[in-house]
């Protein structure tokens, strides 16, 4: 399997192998379709290769559902009965934050997002995961509902080997500088601009 061959071989003391295994962190942004798509590439890979599998859609409302979901909470209930790839765990914001206190007030977004955050940060302190998608986690940040810098921060310290991955249009700048790989999206065309919705099986 071709593995590529880096254009820049850093003098940081490291061998070929320890930056190899290093922790990743990625984001995917910009305004073409295919960022939350490709970080669910991601994760299958990483399931594939036993890694416990960590998703939280920040954006989606628990109700909603969408094929990824299935797919990867299907994925999890094979590594539950067999032992194949790793297990999953998969998380919306709304009545899918299971940790967070629900009552019959009306929602406060932000404050469910800031909890979000809260047991994200946790559970990469206790490496809890192996890989982690933060769906449309860029959104919160930009909206100024959870804080860049501490997201900074827990990211630059998170123990271990522990890889994530963030989606969602505009990633503030300080995001883009920590981030190892940054994709962005662009988009050329899309058949909304003709008038079409999305179709079941190419938006959900």
């Amino acid at each position: 399997m071709p593995q590529g061959v880096p254009a820049v071989v850093p003098d940081d003391g490291l061998t070929t192998r320890q930056r190899r295994n290093s922790a990743l962190l990625a984001v995917h942004t910009g305004d073409g379709k295919g960022k939350s798509t490709a970080a669910f590439g991601m994760a299958m890979r990483a399931w594939n290769a036993g890694l416990d599998i960590g998703v939280f859609q920040f954006v989606k409302n628990a109700k909603w559902k969408v094929g990824e979901e299935t797919a990867m909470t299907a994925l999890g209930e094979l590594h539950d009965r067999t032992g194949q790839g790793g297990p999953v765990q998969w998380h919306k914001m709304g009545s899918g934050w299971s940790w967070i206190r629900h009552g019959d007030a009306e929602t406060d977004h932000a404050e469910q997002a800031r909890e979000g955050w809260a047991e994200i940060a946790r559970r990469l302190r206790d490496e809890t995961h192996d890989f982690y998608v933060l769906d449309e986690f860029t959104y919160p940040l930009g909206w100024g509902w959870i804080d860049l810098d501490e997201v900074l921060d827990v990211l630059a310290e998170r123990p271990g080997k522990q890889h994530v991955v963030i989606t969602g249009r505009r990633a503030p700048e300080g995001l883009v500088a920590a981030a190892d790989l940054v994709t962005d999206m662009t988009k050329t065309k899309h058949p909304m601009d003709a008038g079409r919705k999305g179709q079941k099986g190419i938006e959900w």
